[in-house]
């Protein structure tokens, strides 16, 4: 499917028409002064996270939530 691409000032005035052209699997381009300024496009459908998929997978460390930022970055760094 092509772009559609609408101006600024009709994109503020037709949004949420342009909201359901996007859900529907449209692409709109919205252009100021003809120059693209931004892009519409239609959500991605993910899988739902399944809670405790990761259950026995991993470890976290005793105290992991008292750990400092830097602490816990350096771990998912390996450091």
């Amino acid at each position: 499917m092509a772009e559609k691409v609408v101006n600024l000032y009709e994109a503020k005035t037709r949004l949420s028409l342009l909201v359901e052209w996007a859900a529907a699997g449209e692409t709109i381009v919205i252009a100021k002064a003809g120059k693209p300024m931004a892009r519409l496009v239609p959500m991605q459908r993910g899988r739902p996270v399944r809670l405790g998929s990761l259950r026995g997978r991993i470890r976290v460390p005793e105290g992991f939530d008292q750990l400092a930022g830097d602490e816990i970055e350096a771990m998912f760094r390996g450091n």
